[in-house]
């Protein structure tokens, strides 16, 4: 009789472990070409016409679905009842979209953003707390890049509930510069000055035309705003470059600027 308990127990034992390491190869295997999948659907070559937007919430998508199937086949193959298992997952889902309401809030929100397109990858944003480059759209959280290389990750739920500002959704943008002159300086001069700064760049538009106007005058300043218009990506060039070209022409011009 122990001898009978012996073979039975030795041959439960090895033919489960040949199914755990049946289960656990399959679980390498299945991660690995997951990875490749992902990595082949990332490819620009795989892609060319699919928008950056909805490539990234996909392949975020298709990665969590994939581990999810690979994960079911495995307890599958383990002997674990599907009837039992189905039960147990619905149960589970419920409990964990109780407990994770938000993470289901931001996967409804990564779908509003490719549905409505309020911003796509590539385009700078303004969200109100946080500013940059959107870099991907996942199906959880964005991922924004500053100016200065700073990465930050947005709920996609903050986004969709919050006003968000798109600096790079027209093809071209305005800019407005104010300057201080003292009070005793010629009005025309100031604002030809002004505009001649303004025809020296190229990358100024001449359609619409720079406008130069004086806003406010005291007894220390003469307040004025340059306006010109330019393409968006040269928009943060062109800032420099005009406050360095108007103080240039002042100095020559003898108008003194008044500081704040």
């Amino acid at each position: 009789m122990l001898e009978k308990i012996i073979d039975t127990v030795s041959d439960f034992a090895l033919n489960a472990g040949v199914k755990l390491l049946i289960s656990l190869i399959i679980l390498i295997v299945g991660f690995k070409l997951i990875k490749l999948i992902t990595k082949k659907i990332k490819n620009p070559k795989n892609a060319k016409h699919t928008d950056p937007s909805v490539k990234s919430f996909f392949v975020s998508f298709v990665n969590i679905a994939l581990k999810i199937v690979l994960i079911i086949t495995v307890a599958a193959y383990l002997g674990v009842p599907m009837a039992s298992m189905i039960t147990v997952l619905g149960s589970a889902g419920v409990a964990v979209g109780l407990a994770l309401q938000g993470g289901l809030s931001n996967i409804a929100g990564g779908i509003m953003i490719l549905l409505f397109r309020p911003f796509s990858v590539g385009d700078y944003i303004d969200c109100g707390s946080s500013s940059g480059t959107v870099n991907s759209i996942g199906m959880f959280h964005t991922i924004l890049v500053t100016a200065d290389g700073v990465r930050i990750i947005m709920p996609n739920s903050v986004l969709t509930s919050s006003t968000v500002v798109n600096y790079s959704i027209e093809k071209i943008r305005r800019l407005d510069l104010e300057f201080r002159a003292a009070y005793g300086a010629n009005a025309d001069t100031v604002k030809s000055l002004l505009l001649d700064a303004a025809a020296s760049s190229a990358l100024i538009m001449k359609d619409p035309t720079p406008k130069a106007d004086m806003l406010e005058s005291n007894i220390v300043y003469t307040k004025y705003r340059l306006r010109v218009w330019c393409d968006r990506d040269d928009y943060f060039d062109i800032q420099p470059y005009l406050i360095e070209s108007v103080k240039s022409r002042f100095d020559e011009a003898g108008v003194s600027v008044v500081s704040k």
